[in-house]
């Protein structure tokens, strides 16, 4: 089956906020642009910046459901982040300068027995995705909506923090990519692994509060908990909503 892009997303901060994008261009070997730019490192992490460093460094949604809540938008001409919740004020900031008024933000979305968000880190020249390597997620509606029929209620995307979303496949297409060349638009993608899903996903994006249990529902239902897969960039290339997907 052919498939087509339906929604865009990048991630200007790990694990807080969403921005979605009408189009955008893949560079060969990088993430997407903006997307996990910055990083939230908690009073225990080991997180200097200098280095990836894997997600347990970094606050979260899996720890901190209503982080699942933020929307966020980014001013590419001057590197400002507007984040916005239903429970707490808009804020404007520059994650590179003095982050202490985000800090002061988000502390009442952080659970009493987790460790504190303490900084913000960001490495020069990739994204802190939760891949060892720059990668972009893609995502299949149409499991969405297998996994949706599942549990019994509408999911929303979102919970699934994806780059790239495809609709007009079969559910669980995506697993067949593995070790093949994808063509989006403009770009070319090599799916490297499945994404294996933590608690983050139980959380609504709407409220921030834990509704649905994903993980028993992708085990139970499918004898796992991935869902989507990671792909790097194998070509430069622009991508935008409506591009057909060719697998090579």
């Amino acid at each position: 089956m052919a498939g087509q892009v339906a929604h865009i997303f990048r991630h200007p901060i790990k694990s807080h906020g969403r921005e979605e994008l009408t189009e955008v261009t893949l560079t060969e070997g990088q993430t997407m642009p903006w997307d996990r730019r910055w990083a939230v490192a908690h009073e225990a992490s080991k997180a200097d910046g200098s280095e990836w460093v894997p997600c347990a460094n970094f606050s979260r949604g899996s720890k901190a459901p209503g982080l699942m809540a933020i929307d966020a938008k980014v001013d590419d001409d001057s590197g400002t982040v507007t984040l916005t919740h239903p429970n707490l004020p808009l804020l404007k900031f520059d994650p590179d300068g003095n982050c202490q008024a985000f800090l002061d933000w988000v502390r009442p979305l952080m659970p009493k027995d987790r460790a504190k968000s303490a900084w913000v880190i960001r490495v020069p020249g990739r994204g802190m995705t939760d891949s060892d390597f720059p990668s972009i997620s893609l995502n299949n509606l149409s499991s969405n909506q297998a996994l949706s029929q599942r549990i019994g209620q509408e999911l929303s995307p979102l919970r699934w923090r994806g780059n790239v979303w495809l609709d007009g496949l079969g559910a669980w297409e995506e697993f067949k990519w593995l070790g093949k060349t994808l063509r989006i638009g403009q770009a070319e993608l090599y799916v490297k692994e499945r994404i294996v899903r933590c608690l983050a996903t139980t959380a609504n994006p709407n409220t921030g509060k834990r509704d649905a249990d994903t993980l028993k529902a992708l085990n139970d239902g499918w004898g796992h908990q991935e869902f989507g897969v990671y792909a790097k960039v194998t070509k430069t290339g622009k991508i935008a909503l409506g591009d057909t997907l060719q697998v090579l």
